[in-house]
């Protein structure tokens, strides 16, 4: 494997396909500094040169791919994890100081693997862990939002985890949080919806809910 210091002087149409740009990444990314006080880097305020696409993906169930082989170290992954951008032109980045790559979602970059439910002060509260161990109470700062998917695989919800970073629940989780579904009026309507610190997330119109029961 080629060193970071080789792989300077490689043009950046090599990005996608070159094992010591992969490397090299991971060293930048494992030195990056100025981390904020969730010991995450602050990806939001760099803004480096686009170096190209590498052949990296992230599956529909959270599984990390490069050249079409799932990294099997989770620490890798999750190192990479704290390096994610999505910009506003709807892709998704690693992003270092000085550089900034292409990589390729197939849904969303996390999978929310797990949910705790609790009461504070009388106000529900969702928790839920990340594949990657981010930790995210739902609320107005990280909103739930949920969207009917065609064929099986009914509806699907999100948490926002960071920047514009989401996480796909997991269908175990999906079912928990349904579970603790209500019907509250949202706008003069009836909707099947969850509370989460005093924040209503509305799922589907409670007709509807009632549509599919039966």
């Amino acid at each position: 494997m080629e060193t970071a210091g080789s792989q300077d002087s490689k043009p950046e149409s090599e990005a996608g396909g070159s094992l010591g740009g992969l490397q090299a990444l991971i060293e930048r990314a494992g030195k990056t500094e100025g981390k904020n006080e969730r010991g995450l880097p602050p990806v939001e305020k760099w803004n480096p040169d686009f170096c190209g696409d590498l052949d990296m993906r992230i599956a529909r169930d959270g599984t990390w791919f490069y050249l079409g082989t799932p990294i099997g170290r989770p620490a890798l992954v999750r190192l990479f994890s704290t390096v994610l951008r999505k910009d506003e032109d709807g892709k998704t980045y690693l992003v270092t100081p000085v550089e900034k790559v292409g990589i390729t979602v197939e849904d969303a970059p996390f999978v929310a693997v797990e949910m705790h439910a609790e009461s504070r002060a009388g106000e529900q509260v969702l928790t839920f862990r990340t594949n990657v161990g981010d930790v995210v109470e739902a609320g107005p700062d990280h909103p739930l939002r949920f969207e009917t998917a065609i064929g099986n695989d009914g509806v699907k919800p999100y948490l926002l985890v960071r920047g514009r970073l989401e996480a796909l629940l997991a269908r175990s989780v999906m079912y928990e949080l349904v579970a603790l579904g209500e019907s509250i009026q949202v706008d003069g309507k009836a909707m099947f919806s969850v509370r989460s610190k005093r924040e209503v997330f509305p799922i589907m119109p409670a007709g509807e809910l009632d549509r599919l029961a039966g």
